[in-house]
């Protein structure tokens, strides 16, 4: 029998908030203007992704609410089931981009094999796609992100990470035998994640002193109070039961410098910019399809990574949530910034991201019964999940082939029906939103939103310089 390692009980919290209408997959797509090899491809992830145990082992669910998950090796594990080729039907566009991953997004994992899978389109736009699907309990995004960079290079020729056997004939012993691939990759992260974005809507830089808030128990008592006596969210065309089939659309790339510009003139952050136009996209839609959105107001969980970016790959999940209420009942975008500015600035020095991070612990080593009545409470109190991860600064190249677009999306736990991801990469920003196909049929009308939005506030900027 193969050797099982325990499931943490935050992982386990994860696994358990899987369900046919709410998949805890994280899910994303990478464009290539180039073709991308298929061979190359899975000759690179044997090299550089499974590598790491958690890619060969599978999970061994509990078999009572009380009992524990289990992390065991996949004795039959075969590399070409989780990597498989896939055509687009006609008229191979976007669109039809958008409706395999909308599809995938909906169709759940194999719980008999590990739970990850690629799928490569060899045909898209003179180029290749790449979509991935990874469960959350694997890990959170941050780390997955780090993983899945060090599957790239910074240069199109950059030299395969040195076999381990190469390194076994230069005495280095066992252990750095088998440990030499891990490094190698590890190295080729950290190369790639000095270039980082630090633009995200991670609140605290310094996770090590938000570690250190949940020692002050007033603060901590007091963002458990505010998590647990907040009001319900409004009604809302976003909240509602559940269906199986998801919707994912994205936007066109921003040129980063544009927002940055818009940050000047309006004295917010990238952040401050980028949300204020996602949330008047929101209310756009909701104004489309008749809904009142005067003084509505309505809240997004934020995730905030809790370990530090420039350590070792870690798997796992280690983050905190922070609740923030979007005004969608604001219509001028200005306005709006201000206040949206003025609400994240509060949040900043809350104590609520380790308290969450605390809860999701505990859920995770309660019985099942007890975590459901606890994850609808968290998704009676928001409306939407909203992430941000920072991509490279630079043009980064998987299997000697350059990166064109990254694009990615979260589950929306607690039953949450809309899911909303920011990335930035290379000078770009791009927004995705998910979904689900009984509330919000057509994502695509948030995405055209949000960008008559940035247009507004890009027209801000264009009166303050024609006005010197």
């Amino acid at each position: 029998m193969a050797r099982r390692e325990r499931m943490s009980s935050v992982d386990t919290a994860w696994l358990r908030m899987e369900d046919p209408t709410n998949l805890m997959m994280i899910t994303g797509i990478i464009t290539f203007a180039e073709p991308l090899s298929y061979d190359r491809l899975v000759e690179t992830l044997e090299k550089r992704f499974i590598i790491y145990p958690r890619f060969r082992q599978k999970v061994i669910q509990p078999s009572s609410s009380m009992g524990a998950a289990y992390w065991e090796e996949d004795t039959r594990f075969d590399m070409r089931a989780h990597v498989q080729r896939m055509a687009l039907p006609a008229p191979g566009n976007q669109a039809a981009l958008q409706e395999v991953v909308s599809n995938l997004m909906s169709t759940p994992m194999d719980f008999s094999k590990p739970l990850w899978q690629f799928h490569l389109v060899e045909q898209y736009q003179g180029g290749s796609v790449l979509i991935g699907r990874l469960h959350h309990c694997i890990a959170d995004g941050i780390a997955l992100v780090r993983v899945l960079l060090s599957l790239t290079d910074s240069e199109p020729d950059a030299p395969d990470p040195e076999p381990p056997e190469v390194r076994h004939r230069e005495g280095k012993g066992v252990l750095a035998t088998l440990f030499s691939p891990v490094l190698a990759a590890a190295r080729s992260t950290q190369k790639i994640s000095e270039t980082l974005m630090q633009e995200s809507l991670e609140t605290f830089r310094d996770p090590n002193r938000l570690m250190d808030i949940a020692k002050l128990g007033a603060s901590g008592a007091s963002a458990l109070g505010k998590l647990t006596l907040r009001l319900p969210d409004p009604p809302t065309p976003f909240k509602g039961e559940l269906g199986v089939i998801k919707k994912a659309a994205w936007s066109k790339p921003i040129p980063l410098a544009d927002v940055k510009a818009i940050g000047k003139v309006t004295e917010g952050t990238v952040n401050d910019v980028l949300i204020t136009a996602v949330t008047g996209g929101l209310r756009r839609y909701m104004r489309k399809r008749g809904e009142r959105v005067k003084g509505v107001n309505f809240r997004a969980t934020i995730p905030v990574n809790l370990r530090p970016l420039d350590g070792p790959i870690e798997f796992g999940n280690k983050f905190g949530l922070v609740f923030l209420s979007l005004p969608i009942g604001i219509a001028d975008p200005l306005d709006r910034l201000r206040e949206l500015k003025r609400r994240m600035d509060e949040l900043k020095e809350s104590a609520e991201p380790v308290v969450a991070f605390g809860l999701l612990n505990a859920i995770g080593m309660a019985p099942a019964e007890i975590e459901n009545l606890a994850l609808s409470l968290f998704g009676a109190k928001a409306t939407a999940v909203m992430t941000n991860v920072p991509g490279p600064r630079e043009t980064i190249y998987l299997a000697g082939v350059p990166l064109k677009n990254i694009m990615f999306w979260v589950p929306q736990s607690g039953h949450l029906g809309l899911g909303v991801s920011i990335i930035s990469y290379a000078g770009e920003v791009q927004l995705g939103v998910a979904t689900d196909a009984g509330l919000v049929p057509d994502p695509e009308q948030i995405i055209k939103g949000f960008h008559r939005e940035f247009d507004a506030l890009m027209q801000l900027v264009r009166q303050v310089q024609e006005n010197g």
